[in-house]
């Protein structure tokens, strides 16, 4: 099980820029193709708060990568 927890967490680092990426792409496609000021407003508050998520993300993973959870 240790070691199951290990291997997840390369893919939850990896799975926060990839996930902060394809935001990020979503954002600027939905803006381009609206560009009003509430589709701006609405986006950076998305990004504004699933950013701090995906860092969490990442930090968990780099502690079940070390094995912090085994004791």
């Amino acid at each position: 099980m240790n070691l199951l927890k290990k291997y997840l967490g390369i893919i939850w680092m990896l799975l926060g820029p990839v996930a902060l990426y394809y935001l990020i792409k979503t954002a600027l496609q939905q803006i381009a193709h609206h560009p009003v000021i509430d589709t701006k407003i609405q986006w950076g508050v998305f990004i504004a708060v699933f950013f701090p998520i995906a860092i969490g993300l990442m930090i968990f993973g780099w502690y079940a990568w070390k094995e912090e959870y085994k004791r």
